[in-house]
């Protein structure tokens, strides 16, 4: 795909096998079956699926082998899988059943060289770091929170991206925790950050609420990609209008 053009990314997360949305990760509600979800919206025009089993890591178990396998030999558009990926073992069997791209989080955090080594061996093209950042009042600053948003580091959220980018990640999604599901529009100030300081994509994840969140997220905040689960899973919009959208405001997309 051309490098110019802007991604509309469908998220799914997973718990217990089934797709779940909450609001600032809490108070989950299921949104269907991972499989069907993830045909639909390849059909519907997504550019890339993004599937996140959102329980791994804080329950410390495997990631969900046997769905990835599945919904890979469901769909052809780029799949990236994340939630409880702590090795390269991890890394390397969630590629080997089919997964594009790895998001590793949490471990990344915790153990750094887990993305230089991931990068050195698969490429960077297929490491996503992602990163749950949440505003600290005290210290006016967004810092980088673990284990699905339940454990404070402390770690300023742009430093840490910019630490990812220098061991090799690929690209960051980057989610605000305080505008998770909440529909009120990305947090345009930390991505406008990032992306002054950053050369590789950012994907923008936590608040869309309607299109024009997601043309606001490219054009002011300087995202390459924009992520999103409310507003598709319940059929709020469409990704076709979506895009319909985002041309509308200039943005190349592919439709």
């Amino acid at each position: 795909m051309d490098e110019l053009t802007k991604r509309v990314i469908p998220c799914l997360d997973i718990k217990d096998g089934r797709v779940v949305k909450g609001v600032q990760f809490v108070n989950l509600v299921d949104a269907g079956d991972p499989v069907a979800s993830a045909i639909a919206y390849e059909a519907s025009g997504a550019d890339e699926l993004c599937f996140l089993d959102i329980t791994a890591s804080s329950d410390k178990r495997e990631i969900l082998i046997h769905l990835v396998e599945e919904v890979a030999q469901k769909i052809f558009i780029p799949f990236t899988v994340g939630g409880g990926i702590r090795t390269l073992g991890d890394v390397k069997a969630v590629l080997s059943q089919g997964a594009d791209k790895v998001s590793i989080n949490t471990a990344a955090f915790e153990k750094p060289q887990l993305l230089t080594e991931a990068s050195e061996i698969y490429g960077s093209q297929c490491i996503v770091c992602a990163i749950d950042a949440r505003f600290h009042f005290e210290r006016r600053r967004f810092e980088v929170y673990l284990h699905g948003g339940r454990t404070e580091t402390g770690r300023e959220a742009i430093e840490w991206a910019l630490e990812a980018q220098a061991r090799g990640a690929g690209e960051i999604l980057l989610t605000s925790m305080d505008r998770d599901g909440t529909k009120d529009g990305f947090e345009i100030a930390l991505l406008k950050e990032l992306s002054s300081k950053i050369k590789i994509p950012i994907i923008a994840s936590g608040g869309a609420g309607n299109p024009e969140h997601m043309t606001e997220a490219i054009l002011r905040g300087g995202a390459d990609a924009v992520l999103a689960a409310s507003i598709f899973h319940f059929g709020t919009y469409s990704i076709q209008e979506t895009k319909e959208a985002m041309r509308a405001m200039g943005i190349k997309v592919r439709l």
